[in-house]
């Protein structure tokens, strides 16, 4: 018995069957398995090397800021704990 028995399913089935209906559930499966077409498609693409015969294009110089007002700031701290004194005033 429990949630994996084949007659619960089907009770399942036939809701959700009767909810959306035929269409929306075959337009539903259509649209899932495109997107994981799409997302594998993807994937495949990023794993491919470039192209080492290919041309670079000229590089971009980088803009630098007028002022050192926008340049970004780094500070370098370590943390620590400090230790307080237990007070028992009560």
């Amino acid at each position: 018995m429990g949630i994996f028995d084949w007659k619960h399913w089907i009770v399942i089935l036939v809701v959700v069957v009767l909810v959306f209906g035929t269409k929306k559930l075959k337009n539903l499966g259509t649209d899932v398995g495109e997107s994981i077409k799409g997302f594998k498609k993807a994937m495949n693409d990023d794993e491919k090397p470039a192209d080492p015969t290919a041309t670079p294009s000229q590089p971009v110089p980088p803009v630098q800021p007028q002022n050192s007002v926008n340049q970004p700031h780094t500070i370098d701290v370590q943390a620590q704990k400090v230790e307080e004194p237990i007070r028992k005033d009560v």
